[in-house]
């Protein structure tokens, strides 16, 4: 499965990370030299979670942002207890 947000679409992205060295011209150096750039990915916060969907429950991933918008309506918590077994 995908690791793409149900509401959002959020997915992973990718971009490159730069090592450089050396010291800011401001502060009184020669200058950033880079010394290597990789590949690198950036994944969103997604996270497997309960909701109801065209009135069933059922699990979705989703992002902590679409959550935290309110996009996911959460099921109502059970209250049933099962029955004292008697002697």
């Amino acid at each position: 499965m995908p690791r793409v947000c149900a509401f959002t679409g959020k997915k992973t992205v990718f971009g490159r990370s730069v090592a450089r060295r050396g010291k800011a011209k401001y502060l009184g150096g020669v200058g950033l030299k880079t010394t290597g750039v990789s590949k690198r990915s950036f994944q969103p916060n997604i996270q497997k979670v309960k909701a109801v969907v065209n009135g069933s429950v059922v699990r979705i991933k989703v992002s902590a942002k679409a959550m935290r918008m309110g996009l996911v309506v959460k099921p109502v918590k059970r209250t049933w207890k099962p029955e004292k077994a008697k002697a």
